[in-house]
């Protein structure tokens, strides 16, 4: 600016030097005069230009002089804090962009937390509102069916019926800007159903071919699975391997997305029911020790010890003296 203004200055110097030299008027005193002349008030020009930008860069300064109030200095802290968040935004924008994703997107978790947000928007007053989303094959792509539950809660808070439609309606109108929805409708008493951008799925399933199946990312998190833990005194059956094949399933699918999972398989061998089979074992084969007992069978043996625990009070104590013994690890019984 201060450039600006001397050639400008000087520009009509030499205007004005040209019209001296076309009357003949001018000496080259004169002339040296008016160059004078012009230079000094372009100084003190530049001066005060100066002063005012000093001035302007102080908001201290400005304060105390009464030609800014501090509400002013607040909103221009409260601007250059913004911009810098801003500008922090835009760097963690660009290296996300650039980043590889190396993850499966786990889309109903994403329509989910768009639905909390709309719904903590539109009922701000409900603490914890169940979001009820499930995939939906025959009405649309996902359905969203948390307006019943969110009616009841109003209802119950205002003591009048709330009509789910309406809440629905609340709802949709509140539900944010995204890339992922082509359109949303209302449905039934009070259903919403979710139409997923073609845009969206293409670029999800050119994902999956391109990387293959992913995991989506989680929160890693310590899971622990109880198998079918059996009572290994009675005869094992075909739910203690159903269970078993579940439990397997379920570790390896928590594994593969990235939990730490404990498998536990807990063998029942150490309380009333082992106690119940020594007892009876020490009685009928009392030379164990020596002689292997030829047992055949060992639910009809378990059976027989169950009947005796059931209606003998002094075999009752035996076993569970037994129990106490093998808890103890005494040697008889434990081994």
């Amino acid at each position: 600016e201060i450039t600006l203004i001397k050639d400008s200055q000087v520009s009509k110097l030499h205007k004005a030097a040209g019209r001296l030299q076309v009357t003949s008027m001018a000496t080259e005193e004169q002339l040296f005069a008016l160059y004078v002349q012009h230079v000094e008030k372009a100084e003190k020009e530049i001066e005060r230009l100066h002063g005012e930008f000093a001035v302007l860069s102080n908001p201290e300064q400005l304060i105390s002089d009464g030609f800014a109030s501090e509400e002013l200095e607040k909103l221009r802290t409260d601007n250059q804090k913004l911009k810098f968040q801003l500008n922090h935004l835009k760097r963690h924008l660009a290296e996300e962009q650039k980043r590889v994703r190396d993850c499966a997107l786990d889309v109903r978790g994403v329509i989910e937390d768009i639905f909390t947000l709309a719904i903590h928007e539109a009922f701000p007053e409900l603490p914890s509102p169940a979001i009820l989303v499930v995939p939906s094959a025959k009405f649309a792509d996902y359905q969203c069916n948390s307006a019943m539950s969110i009616a009841q809660l109003l209802g119950s808070a205002s003591g009048k019926k709330v009509n789910p439609q309406e809440v629905a309606k609340a709802i949709i109108n509140h539900l944010p800007e995204t890339s992922f929805f082509e359109k949303t409708e209302l449905a039934g008493p009070g259903f919403i159903n979710i139409f997923l951008k073609k845009e969206f799925v293409s670029k999800e399933l050119s994902f999956l071919l391109t990387h293959g199946v992913k995991p989506p990312k989680v929160q890693k998190k310590r899971v622990v699975i109880d198998y079918s833990s059996p009572n290994i005194a009675k005869e094992m059956h075909v739910g203690h391997l159903r269970s078993t094949i579940i439990g397997e399933s379920l570790s390896r699918l928590f594994e593969w997305v990235g939990h730490d999972v404990l498998r536990v398989n807990h063998l029942g061998d150490w309380g009333t029911q082992f106690g119940m089979l020594i007892a009876h074992l020490i009685e009928k084969y009392p030379n164990l020790l020596n002689e292997r007992p030829p047992i055949q069978d060992l639910q009809a043996f378990y059976q027989e010890s169950k009947v005796r625990f059931d209606s003998d009070e002094v075999f009752k104590r035996k076993a569970y003296d037994c129990v106490v013994k093998l808890q103890s690890k005494d040697p008889f019984h434990y081994q």
